[in-house]
């Protein structure tokens, strides 16, 4: 089973990330990541924007996805977030977004992860987010 398959059946069982918000990982191999999100009402503020809640909880999901792959064939997600910075760079208006996450520094205990949030529909970029990952 290639990495994509294993991350789908580890990770389905983020509930809040795969059935809340309604997250789907589209790629996971070599410590990076290609997530989506088909974004609904539920996902907008009064303004009609997405929320960041929503946009930080996508980019907090292909981050553990792209740390995990390491570690997808015995079953166990060992890397997680130990704190990390969004930054807000357009509103998101669209009805999807994809988040592309890549290691910057992939140690042995500590990693650094850049996920990219846009749409694409017109490959704006809305986000920029830096996890920080810990070995546990």
């Amino acid at each position: 089973m290639d990495n994509t398959a294993q991350a789908r059946i580890i990770f389905a069982q983020d509930r809040y990330a795969t059935e809340a918000t309604g997250i789907e990982i589209a790629m996971a191999g070599d410590h990076t990541s290609r997530c989506t999100m088909a974004v609904g009402e539920c996902h907008r503020n009064a303004r009609g924007v997405v929320m960041g809640g929503a946009l930080f909880t996508l980019a907090d999901f292909a981050a553990a996805v792209a740390a995990n792959t390491d570690c997808l064939e015995d079953g166990t997600l060992h890397w997680v977030s130990l704190d990390a910075t969004i930054h807000y760079l357009a509103p998101a208006l669209d009805d999807s977004l994809v988040a592309e996450c890549k290691a910057l520094k992939a140690g042995r205990t500590t990693a650094l992860y850049q996920t990219t949030i846009e749409s694409p529909d017109n490959g704006k970029r809305i986000a920029i987010v830096e996890t920080t990952m810990i070995f546990v």
